[in-house]
């Protein structure tokens, strides 16, 4: 979640899926009130991956599904997220979707999941795998 010694944001990335596209066809152009930041992708493609706000709120798109899980799941919209904190801040997963997409989110946003709607559509845009929250 470190920013890179330019103002863009340094995000490692999964290699590109095609299965992506009509995902980040519908990513955010605000999350919360912060706005979209420039980013370095390593390792994948750059249009997978977007950067909001200062720390930076990140998106990718291409991440192995998820299989069954006890962490904690939430349905957001209709959309499902396996929860995952970290030790500075909180990694979002999409459940019953494939590939997947992964929101990492700082602790400066808490309450982390408040920012998850903004992902909704760009999650439901993704090919589900039957899976859900229970």
């Amino acid at each position: 979640m470190l920013s890179g010694c330019s103002n863009a944001v340094d995000v490692t990335a999964p290699p590109h899926s095609a299965a992506c596209e009509p995902a980040t066809a519908h990513w955010p152009a605000k999350v919360g009130a912060q706005t979209l930041r420039d980013i370095s992708a390593n390792g994948g493609a750059v249009s997978d991956a977007r950067a909001w706000g200062d720390p930076a709120v990140i998106a990718t798109c291409g991440w192995p599904a998820p299989g069954p899980t006890d962490k904690e799941c939430l349905d957001v919209d209709g959309a499902y997220w396996v929860v995952e904190p970290l030790s500075d801040g909180v990694k979002f997963t999409t459940f019953g979707r494939e590939p997947a997409i992964q929101v990492l989110v700082p602790d400066a946003y808490k309450p982390e999941p408040l920012l998850l709607p903004a992902f909704g559509a760009a999650a439901k845009a993704l090919p589900t795998n039957g899976r859900t929250c229970k």
